[in-house]
């Protein structure tokens, strides 16, 4: 059983190891795509295409640069700070913070999971029956 403490929840969320933080790259997909893909939500990658819903970049729209797993965080593109000396970097942002806009079909498998998904989806439901009909 998992310790309900704060500190605790914190430290098995940093402790974590790399194969099972990826499950913390989930985030909401837009509208449209939910209804097209038959899902709410999809694990970020680079050249995702995504809209930064909450924090101070909020409303700014991007392709995501880089995925950092052992920080959990993501960069986006024309998302920058500025240093003291003038020089800028991208700026961290949580997946969580987001939501995606276009899904990159680059890699196959990828591809096939959202289809999948939806196929799945589609075969679960079961004809109505019209009613005096029997089963047999």
């Amino acid at each position: 059983m998992k310790s309900s403490k704060p500190s605790k929840q914190r430290k098995s969320l940093w402790e974590a190891p790399k194969h099972k933080k990826h499950h913390l790259f989930s985030a909401p997909l837009s509208f449209d795509l939910a209804v097209k893909y038959d899902r709410k939500s999809f694990p970020l990658r680079k050249g995702d295409k995504v809209k930064i819903m909450r924090g101070d970049y909020t409303g700014m729209e991007g392709k995501v640069h880089s995925v950092d797993r052992k920080e959990v965080k993501i960069t986006v593109d024309g998302v920058t700070k500025e240093k003291a000396d003038g020089s800028t970097y991208f700026a961290p942002i949580h997946p969580s913070n987001v939501r995606i806009t276009k899904v990159d079909t680059g890699d196959k498998w990828r591809v096939q999971r959202l289809s999948v998904e939806q196929t799945e989806g589609e075969a679960t439901e079961e004809p109505e029956k019209e009613e005096g009909e029997e089963s047999g």
